[in-house]
């Protein structure tokens, strides 16, 4: 029986493609699955309204906006926030279970020696907030043997702190305090506490938003400085990898200025654009 010879041809052809298949599908079973790596951020879920959980259970806030901004121009990486007091956020980065810190941090030099700092996200103006009616405090100054409430390890109370050992014949009566921030402004308001270290920004939402009867002392630059430079930022633990991950989130916040996502959530949450111009 003589077989023609295109039929070989033809059989080993089958025989190669199916070989290069097979050896396709082995190659896709066989290569590794890209991992993203896992970085959770942290927050205290106040102040409002930088990071904030709303009547649905919701994570909110410009910080958690930013991240989420600044992640998705990294696809490397995998994203979850955890809500948790203030201090946890802190001793988690220390600990290396949190990643990176969003609450609307400012930079001050004891910060500085533990953790990374990425680029700025927000440009403060900081004020002092007082009762209408107060006539006695107009400059920080005055602050002296006046009375405030502040959180633990906020910059506030760094700076207050501060000023007190340097001041000691006649310190700023510092009370430590968990409340939100909406009672300790309504006891400024209602002379409980004298006076009140604050944002702007944050001031002017607030007295707009809760109808307080408070009013806003500029800081001068000297004075504003005692407090921290004009900027928030994220924090990133100084884990093996907080280098790199400092690196990669800069460049996303630099893309996020560059293509106006970082000015739309500054307009979006406080009506204006307090990004930071890079």
């Amino acid at each position: 029986m003589n077989i023609p010879t295109n039929y070989f041809i033809s059989a080993l052809s089958v025989l190669t493609l199916t070989v290069l298949l097979s050896g396709c599908d082995n190659a896709k079973e066989n290569s590794p699955t890209t991992q993203k790596e896992k970085i959770t951020i942290a927050t205290s879920g106040a102040p409002s309204p930088f990071t904030t959980v709303n009547d649905k259970g919701e994570l909110i806030g410009y910080d958690i906006e930013v991240v989420k901004a600044v992640f998705a121009q990294l696809p490397q990486y995998e994203i979850n926030f955890e809500v948790t007091e203030f201090p946890s956020v802190l001793a988690g980065l220390d600990s290396q279970r949190y990643q990176v810190g969003a609450n609307n941090y400012a930079m001050n030099e004891k910060r500085k020696e533990k953790y990374f700092y990425s680029s700025p996200i927000f440009m403060n103006q900081y004020v002092i907030a007082v009762a209408e009616n107060n006539d006695n405090i107009n400059r920080f100054s005055d602050l002296k043997g006046k009375s405030t409430e502040v959180s633990p390890g906020l910059n506030y109370a760094t700076a207050l702190e501060l000023y007190n050992e340097q001041n000691p014949d006649n310190p700023v009566n510092i009370i430590y305090s968990e409340a939100d921030l909406l009672p300790v402004l309504q006891h400024v308001e209602t002379g409980q506490y004298d006076f009140q270290l604050i944002d702007k920004v944050m001031l002017s939402q607030y007295i707009s938003e809760h109808n307080l009867k408070l009013k806003s002392i500029d800081l001068s630059n000297e004075d504003a400085e005692r407090i921290a430079s004009p900027y928030s930022y994220l924090l990133i633990s100084k884990g093996k990898k907080g280098e790199q991950l400092t690196k990669d989130i800069n460049q996303g916040i630099q893309k996020i200025i560059n293509n106006g996502k970082l000015s739309e959530i500054s307009i979006h949450y406080f009506g204006a654009d307090y990004s930071p111009k890079q």
